[in-house]
């Protein structure tokens, strides 16, 4: 009786405890349900607020509509960063893969709507190919023995289509932080052109209260 219930005990203290899913896909998943949430109650309003990021419409992947506003607004509330890149790494590390040329679509096969229980069954690569080519990435001694590891992969004809679909989404991400920029750039632009037009107004006003006082100076005289 006594060795039955030691090896009852011993079972218990060596079985793994249940573990929750990654953060990084909890978050994820959260992010996106919160989206279907709002969209929902939006339903019965005539004017409806435009997607940003949500499920596909099979419920098998999302889509992140406006990379823009998706590193201003949603990547903050939930990852305490703005970094559109990172969170693509990130979802390269949980073997996420971008499934269309025309939007930025993600899809795993154990991340789907509905079945938040899977998300525990995603595990992070052992192998972790970087998203980008390191000679783009911040230099470190690091990157640099990743990026001469991967250029003899294919020169060698290994792992060719990793690193095609690596250098498109580096490509891709690159001409939204370039659209950004211009976009940065037309705004500054325009605060600059309301300054200097309310500088004028301001010169013009002082010129005409000026000019007022002197002529009742001149009156007065």
């Amino acid at each position: 009786m006594m060795s039955n219930k030691m090896s009852s005990n011993y079972s218990s203290l060596s079985s793994p405890k249940a573990k929750g899913p990654a953060p990084f896909l909890a978050k994820t998943y959260a992010l996106l349900e919160e989206g279907e949430e709002e969209e929902s109650g939006e339903e019965g309003c005539s004017r409806r607020r435009k997607k940003i990021v949500s499920w596909n419409d099979e419920g098998t992947g999302f889509v992140v509509w406006s990379p823009a506003e998706f590193s201003d607004l949603t990547l903050p509330r939930y990852f305490k960063h703005n970094n559109f890149s990172s969170f693509i790494r990130q979802l390269n590390t949980y073997g996420f893969k971008k499934t269309s040329s025309r939007r930025w679509e993600f899809k795993h096969e154990k991340f789907q709507r509905g079945y938040k229980q899977m998300l525990m069954e995603i595990t992070r690569k052992k192998s972790e190919p970087s998203v980008f080519p390191a000679f783009l990435k911040a230099s470190s001694s690091s990157d640099d023995h990743q990026y001469h590891h991967h250029h003899h992969q294919i020169m060698n004809g290994g792992s060719s289509a990793v690193d095609e679909e690596s250098i498109y989404v580096h490509r891709q991400t690159l001409m939204e932080e370039n659209q950004n920029l211009r976009r940065e750039k037309v705004e500054l632009q325009t605060q600059i052109a309301q300054f200097k037009d309310l500088q004028i107004k301001l010169l013009d006003c002082i010129a005409q209260h000026t000019g007022t006082s002197d002529h009742k100076e001149t009156r007065l005289c």
